[in-house]
């Protein structure tokens, strides 16, 4: 495996670290009051805030997780972007004059106005606890190519990036913050657009044997159209990109501090819909990344050995989901992973055993290590190697360069999204915590060392949770959806409410959240217990999982899939809320 720098990568990569760090410090003298720190000053151009969204859309997330999903699967995930233009709509017709009007800095304050202090506060904390959530998994994403090339230790990456995006967010504020953010979004569409460019150039028969093979497998469909509530369908896709991005566009802090911090309503609108049409064609480059990496290591192979061993054993009686286990147990038995033209997933394989064991705290310098090694590895089948086949890539035929320009493009996708949560959860715990709790009163030095304080704590707790999650990842995709769709809480449900249903008040309102959170949680219990399965068996995350799994036995877990978690809960918080309204008014006048 060629896992080696060039000094012309280590010259890149420096260089980029240093470049984001001192827009830190080169912004640090417009920071240094609140306003300028979390809404800088209301003064940057339009294009600049909508690059900003684009960035922080498209984080390591996005880099690595979706190109690794089309390569294990298909096109499903697409789905969620082909929903990012609706919202885009909605927020730049509703959304966007409205905050721009409010002058709040904090995206629920108006929540407070409409339902009251507990609305504020139960928005922004599951938005912090989301955010905490989403700098773990981005943590985690950016570490793992660096893991992949190098060996290095993954926990040891993760804090290196945590502390190198904590300072410049620290020194620069929202300013540093958005203006890297453009930088990095033009970094990452440019190594993506390399890549894919160096991949087809190398790739016998070029795109059309992407094409090919692509469509001999099904690898542009995006998922089913049954109307299957407890699969991954379209349907199940679309339904959670309009909820998630409505709670993106409509009230997710960094989104509204960088509609705030634009010049004037005409250039936030622009910038919107800049960031809202990039996603897309960008997104797509991803996923065309990830079913081109399925050709040129020709994963095909694998394929096509198991569907006709699928089929074999589905003629002789077997129920077809069993008939398809089998039959990826068989490939791995039968030893075709070791053949020459396997050679390059093969080495993947190895790749994911060593990260494996090295994570459950194996020493690679133990006598028996190679040995384990190669047994987990050879346990791996073509659905283990997802989020690593793309880094693996990066470092073995990349040029010399461009090998640096790619892992620079994946620290820009990863510390954009990191940067952004880190100022917009401190600037919530201002607004939303000290200012509106503590010290009403406070001073601008005070709330200045609230800011400074509050973005070291959330950068040390994003960092120590993205520890915790290394344990029990097996798609970072997947995990992200998961937690965002848990934390979120059903956010927008009360938001629309107040929006939809003038009449609605605090009982109500209170009472529907309360409904629609115990609906979540219960949705939310068979995903959470399987993925702390995957702990290691003597882990207190293993044994949490177990007691989850045994309470959700007995018929009743949910079964609906857990992408729906926001989409129901949200649902559930607008008919319980305008339902109760209705009864509490119908009450009044008997």
């Amino acid at each position: 495996m060629g896992n080696s720098f060039h000094l012309l990568d280590w010259i890149i990569l420096i260089g980029y670290f240093v470049g984001t760090t001192g827009f830190g410090f080169y912004f640090y003298s417009r920071t240094r009051s609140v306003e300028g720190f979390t809404a800088g000053n209301r003064s940057i151009p339009g294009w600049v805030c909508g690059l900003s969204i684009f960035a922080t859309f498209l984080s390591s997330i996005s880099y690595l997780a979706n190109a690794g999903k089309s390569f294990v699967a298909d096109w499903n995930p697409f789905v969620f972007s082909l929903t990012v233009p609706m919202a885009t709509w909605v927020a730049v017709k509703y959304f966007l004059p409205y905050y721009r009007k409010s002058k709040h800095v904090s995206a629920y304050a108006a929540l407070e106005d409409r339902f009251g202090l507990w609305a504020r506060i139960y928005a922004s904390f599951f938005y912090m606890l989301t955010q905490l959530a989403r700098m773990a998994v981005v943590m985690y994403l950016v570490a793992l190519p660096l893991q992949v090339i190098f060996g290095w230790n993954i926990h040891l990456i993760m804090a290196v990036v945590g502390i190198s995006v904590t300072v410049y967010s620290l020194v620069g504020g929202v300013v540093a913050v958005i203006w890297t953010d453009a930088i990095q979004a033009l970094v990452l569409m440019g190594g993506a657009v390399v890549v894919l460019v160096v991949m087809l150039l190398k790739m016998p028969g070029g795109a059309g044997h992407v094409f090919e093979v692509a469509a001999n497998h099904g690898k542009f469909s995006l998922g089913s159209f049954t109307p299957d509530m407890a699969e991954k369908t379209f349907w199940t896709l679309l339904l959670f990109g309009l909820a998630e991005n409505l709670r993106n566009f409509g009230i997710d802090q960094s989104y509204i501090q960088r509609y705030i911090a634009s010049k004037s309503d005409k250039e936030a609108k622009q910038g919107l819909w800049l960031a809202g049409l990039l996603y897309v064609p960008i997104s797509a480059v991803f996923f065309f990344i990830g079913t081109s990496l399925f050709a040129f290591f020709h994963a095909d192979t694998v394929v096509d050995i198991e569907t006709r061993q699928t089929a074999a054993l589905v003629a002789q009686g077997m129920p077809e989901a069993d008939a398809h286990r089998q039959a990826a147990d068989l490939v791995v038995a039968d030893g075709i992973w070791d053949s020459p033209g396997l050679r390059d997933l093969n080495e993947v394989r190895h790749v994911v055993a060593r990260q494996q064991l090295l994570q459950a705290g194996r020493n690679e310098s133990d006598p028996g290590f190679a040995v384990e090694q190669e047994a987990v590895a050879r346990s791996k089948g073509l659905g283990d190697l997802g989020d690593r086949v793309f880094p693996y890539f990066i470092s073995t035929y990349l040029p010399p360069g461009l090998t640096g320009l790619l892992i620079a493009a994946v620290f820009a996708a990863g510390m954009s999204t990191i940067s952004t949560s880190l100022n917009s959860s401190a600037t919530l715990t201002l607004t939303d915590y000290y200012k509106r709790l503590v010290n009403p009163n406070a001073s601008g030095k005070q709330e200045m060392a609230v800011l400074y304080s509050a973005t070291i704590s959330w950068g040390l707790l994003g960092t120590g949770l993205a520890f915790l999650l290394v344990q029990v990842t097996e798609s970072a995709l997947d995990m992200w959806w998961m937690l965002s769709g848990i934390f979120s809480g059903g956010m927008v449900g009360l938001f629309l409410l107040g929006l939809i249903s003038r009449k609605t008040r605090n009982p109500a309102a209170m009472a529907s959240v309360l409904i629609g959170l115990l609906v979540i949680l219960w949705m939310s219990l068979p995903k959470v217990a399987d993925m702390l399965m995957n702990a290691r068996p003597d882990s207190a995350l293993h044994r949490c999982g177990a007691t989850l799994q045994n309470l959700c036995s007995g018929g009743l877990a949910s079964h609906f899939h857990a992408l729906l978690i926001p989409v129901i809960g949200t649902l559930v918080i607008l008919v319980v809320g305008i339902s109760l309204t209705g009864l509490l008014n119908l009450r009044k006048k008997l």
